[in-house]
């Protein structure tokens, strides 16, 4: 079969192309799911890093500034730099409709269409091919196991379900996470599946290459891993199960023994913390809950009782050292094939900064943030099973105390503390992104503040 050319742009780009790019970002980029700025209007973009990484696609980081909206846990963010994959082209193809950002008027790139190269099947098999031989492009640097060969031709295609980040499966072989929002320094997400792939822990899949920039700052770009083709997530299996009116229990203990096994493998790969100071946490709980119900006018009834819960961290057991841990822990982030869990993203959570995503933290947070998607899941139909959602939440303990040697049941305060806290984020993420979720969350909110339990 003859190949056809692939086309090309009229011209390389050696300039500063914000000026043709500029009108199209602000109009493009709040409408893309990995946006966190949608709440806030953007000020303006200020090209950080460009490199053509190959004829027609343009490597950028951007930094967005935005009015700024206070956020629990720290000052309000002037910004996000994301990174920015462009196809530029006379013409675009109408399969790649989608894609189009728009047709620049002034400026290095005027007179050319620039779409979404992500979405570009040609544009993601050069990256695929970046990654396969190590090496550098400008600032960015390629690299990668020579242990695990990648082997070339194979078909890539964009996930449509990403929320932070985007991510394209390659042949069904390997997934490569592109990180859009980029914070200087390692990202957990390569750090932490790297460690525990170097402590033979089966239940998460090891990099097999990865991308970083140097410029302005290193931070890690994208990492590529093996896809687990047969998987299903966790919560697709849990609103499974509910809609069939099956049992979960034996499958949540399972889950709770394969995040014991996790969290055992991180505190054998990186030193572990002291016992954390709990009168400190409840403070920094409260802080977040005032904040939150200061933008959650439906918060504030539930404020008094939501306090005696951080307050009482001060007489709690501290329980467990603080350790490195996924940060981010839910049905949504964990996959199962077979019969095996495996534990995926730990990227941790994205809207906090990078330093505390790195940070060495109780492994009750991420207990209590399965608890709680327990309880999400629970919700998803109507009537509501709050004994389905009590049975997986027991028996996800009880698996975790049969793999960890200490049992999260036996902690009260301290889960009740950490369950809050997660109940009091949801609530904030929900009013802004989901109102319609909000409910869940609030439901969880008045049996914390009321019951105490």
């Amino acid at each position: 079969m003859q190949k056809t050319a692939s086309p090309r742009p009229t011209r390389t780009v050696d300039a500063n192309p914000m000026a043709s790019l500029a009108g199209l970002l602000r109009e493009w980029l709040p409408r893309q799911r990995w946006f966190a700025g949608k709440d806030r209007p953007v000020t303006d973009l200020v090209l950080l890093s460009m490199t053509e990484l190959f004829p027609g696609c343009l490597h950028l980081l951007v930094h967005a500034g935005h009015s700024a909206v206070p956020s629990p846990g720290g000052a309000p963010p002037a910004g996000d730099c994301y990174q920015l994959l462009l196809g530029v082209r006379q013409h675009l193809s109408p399969r790649l409709g989608k894609a189009l950002i728009g047709r620049a008027e002034e400026g290095p790139l005027a007179g050319l269409t620039v779409f979404d190269a992500l979405q570009d099947p040609r544009s993601a098999q050069l990256l695929l091919d970046r990654l396969r031989h190590p090496g550098t492009a400008g600032p960015l640097r390629f690299e990668g196991d020579p242990s695990v060969p990648v082997p070339a031709g194979l078909v890539p295609r964009l996930l449509d379900a990403e929320q932070s980040n985007s991510s394209l499966v390659y042949g069904d072989a390997f997934i490569l996470k592109l990180f859009r929002r980029i914070q200087p320094g390692v990202n957990p997400d390569l750090e932490l599946s790297g460690a525990l792939a170097q402590q033979g822990c089966g239940r998460v899949p090891a990099p097999v290459a990865w991308f970083r920039t140097t410029h302005p700052w290193e931070a890690t770009l994208g990492v590529l891993q093996p896809f687990l083709r047969d998987a299903s997530d966790g919560w697709t299996l849990a609103l499974g199960a509910l809609a069939s009116g099956d049992d979960f229990t034996a499958e949540a203990r399972q889950l709770g023994q394969a995040t014991a096994e996790v969290h055992l493998a991180l505190a054998s790969a990186f030193p572990s913390g002291a016992h954390a100071e709990n009168a400190r946490t409840g403070e920094a709980m409260t802080e977040r809950l005032e904040l939150a119900a200061h933008f959650v006018p439906a918060l504030q009834p539930y404020v008094p009782g939501l306090r005696t819960a951080f307050g009482a961290l001060a007489a709690c057991d501290p329980g467990p050292p603080a350790q490195r841990i996924h940060g981010d822990l839910h049905l949504g982030q964990v996959l199962r094939a077979g019969r095996e869990w495996f534990v995926i993203d730990f990227e941790g959570e994205p809207s906090r900064p990078l330093a505390e995503r790195r940070g060495v933290h109780s492994p009750v947070r991420d207990i209590a943030g399965m608890l709680r998607s327990f309880d999400y899941a629970a919700r998803q139909r109507r009537p509501w099973r709050p004994e389905w959602a009590r049975r997986c939440r027991e028996a996800f303990c009880a698996g975790y105390a049969a793999r960890a040697g200490w049992d999260p049941r036996k902690k009260h305060g301290l889960l009740r503390a950490y369950e809050t806290d997660r109940a009091v984020y949801e609530v904030l993420y929900e009013a802004r992104h989901r109102p319609d979720w909000l409910p869940v969350p609030m439901a969880a909110i008045e049996r914390l503040a009321v019951r105490g339990a």
